[in-house]
């Protein structure tokens, strides 16, 4: 199993870069993991929706390039289905036992996701109802991915 994480923005943070990595490396043992990320927007405070939107389309131009063919995609997304721990354990192992051998997660930019984004997703979660900086949404997506792993495999983890 081939697990692609591709998201907006550089990750800067010391304490993000290590706990990514710890993450990374627990589930290395389940699969093959590929962090992405592509280059953000500079995007002011100011920005008009019109101004909002384009940033959201060159960002989502970018990540679009980095799609392998074939791979199920997932995108994070406020309107995305909620779930809990064990949902998102069916939901991946149901995508695995239905020939799925990359899935590639999206997580966009600080404005959002682009129509281009939303329109080639195969499936649309929401990691949680509260608002996380997208920096941090990849380090609770590969504690959860991690966690959908143990559950999968009937294994104990902290509850």
């Amino acid at each position: 199993m081939k697990i692609t994480i591709a998201a907006v923005g550089k990750l800067k943070e010391k304490y993000l870069k290590e706990g990514i990595a710890e993450y990374v490396k627990r589930l290395s043992r389940f699969a093959d993991i590929e962090l992405v990320e592509v280059e953000d927007e500079h995007a002011p405070d100011s920005l008009s929706p019109a101004q909002e939107s384009q940033v959201k389309h060159r960002e989502g131009e970018r990540v679009l390039r980095k799609i392998k063919e074939g791979s199920y995609i997932i995108l994070l997304d406020l309107a995305g289905q909620h779930t809990t721990s064990e949902g998102f354990a069916a939901k991946l192992e149901s995508i695995m036992l239905s020939g799925n051998s990359h899935i590639t997660f999206i997580i966009g930019g600080s404005l959002g996701l682009d129509q281009s984004l939303i329109s080639v997703a195969n499936h649309r979660i929401c990691l949680s109802k509260m608002t996380f900086p997208h920096q941090l949404a990849r380090l609770i997506l590969l504690e959860q991915t991690y966690r959908a792993f143990k559950i999968m495999k009937n294994e104990t983890y902290h509850k």
